[in-house]
């Protein structure tokens, strides 16, 4: 597995369902919780970066893997297989299509 792709969960604001991330760098990324997937026996996080002002430009997700850990921390990482993420987004669109206004990336 390359730890280059692992990151980090620092902490969940239960309230807000914000997740404070680090990547490899030790820089932290904030991302709102918007869904645990299960596919094909793995569970993945739908993840929406936001800025410090708590706010989303360009709607775009971030799809991580839950990673088994050691610890008591949850590790995720990245998925480098398209496939394996379009059919995690699009089970993702299916459960939220009257919440979200999709549009496609073109």
């Amino acid at each position: 597995m390359d730890d280059e792709n692992m990151v980090d969960s620092e902490y969940i604001d239960d309230e807000s369902n914000i997740v404070v991330l680090n990547d490899e760098d030790g820089n932290e990324i904030r991302f709102e919780f918007l869904d645990l997937i299960e596919y094909e026996s793995e569970e993945y996080v739908v993840l929406l970066p936001i800025d410090e002002e708590g706010e989303n430009d360009d709607g775009e997700v971030v799809i991580l893997k839950l990673e088994d850990s050691d610890t008591d921390e949850e590790s995720y990482v990245s998925v480098d297989d398209e496939s394996v993420l379009n059919a995690v987004f699009e089970i993702f669109k299916d459960k939220f299509k009257d919440e979200f206004n999709f549009t496609d990336g073109e």
